[in-house]
């Protein structure tokens, strides 16, 4: 029975209690998100660059 209780309890909270975001704030979000993926990536890109040069530079002197 507690079981039962809970699944109506929380069904109850997601459909009165929870406010859910409305289309337009929806696709807002997701570009933000994108964008910000996009940059990371190309920061993480370009520090990979960074340090594939350098190693390679180090390597160049020892060996």
């Amino acid at each position: 029975m507690k079981i039962i209780r809970y699944f109506k309890e929380a069904y109850s909270e997601l459909i009165y209690k929870v406010t859910w975001p409305s289309w337009e704030e929806l696709q807002g979000s997701a570009i933000v998100v994108m964008i910000a993926a996009f940059i990371i990536a190309l920061v993480i890109a370009l520090m990979d660059l960074a340090f594939k040069n350098l190693m390679t530079g180090i390597y160049g002197i020892f060996y």
